[in-house]
């Protein structure tokens, strides 16, 4: 193939059905490896996330790649580049935040975001995952707010079992239909608030039951 290697990496989802036909099985050992980059390097959330899930999915349902072999490695990727990312954070936090004196990474904002992944964590590294650059970066967060890693490890897995699971059987059975291939940002996004509405409802009737009743007059 005469193709540009940048091109390929930061289009991979494009010419997905090519590299199958010209690598065979070394394809799992690509998307293992971008999957893995893209959640698990903090420099890297150029990398195709969803679209490539949804496309190898399809490309998966044309018989190009074992489903279940697929889903299986990509999970694994996906929750050790979430593992590493949260070790970098952790250990990369120390250092940022080590000066006392610095303008950018005070203290009162790292006692804030470790506040914050006590009370949202969860949420936040599981919804991420659904989020572009969002997902590389919520990781690489949770280490610095020293979020209990079991705690941490729990929510990737159950965000990368929705996340890798859901857009590659969204791809194998759906892969093939113009709208949702056209729409699909748009169809995980609409995902993405859908699960926030029970969240949202929770957080206005919070603040109407803290809303002080004025005496009357």
């Amino acid at each position: 193939m005469d193709f540009n290697p940048l091109d390929i990496i930061l289009h991979l989802d494009v010419y997905l059905d090519l590299l199958v036909n010209n690598y065979g099985p070394w394809i799992y050992a690509i998307l293992f490896l971008v999957i893995f980059c893209e959640t698990g390097l903090v420099v890297m959330p150029f990398l195709p996330g969803d679209s490539l899930l949804f496309i190898a999915g399809a490309v998966a349902a044309g018989g190009g790649m074992d489903p279940v072999l697929l889903g299986g490695l990509l999970m694994v990727a996906a929750i050790l580049g979430d593992s590493t990312n949260y070790v970098i954070g952790r250990t990369a936090g120390e250092r940022l935040f080590s000066n006392p004196n610095s303008k950018i990474f005070r203290r009162d904002y790292l006692e804030k975001t470790h506040d914050f992944y006590e009370r949202h964590g969860g949420k936040t590294v599981t919804m991420a995952r659904f989020l572009p650059i969002f997902r590389t970066f919520a990781p690489f967060v949770a280490g610095v707010a020293h979020m209990f890693y079991p705690r941490f490890l729990m929510f990737s897995v159950i965000g990368t079992i929705l996340w890798v699971g859901g857009l590659v059987t969204l791809g194998y059975f759906f892969g093939n239909v113009p709208f949702i291939k056209t729409n699909l940002s748009l169809l995980v996004v609409g995902i993405i608030l859908l699960s926030l509405v029970p969240m949202i409802i929770g957080v206005i009737r919070s603040r109407m039951g803290r809303t002080p009743v004025k005496a009357k007059a």
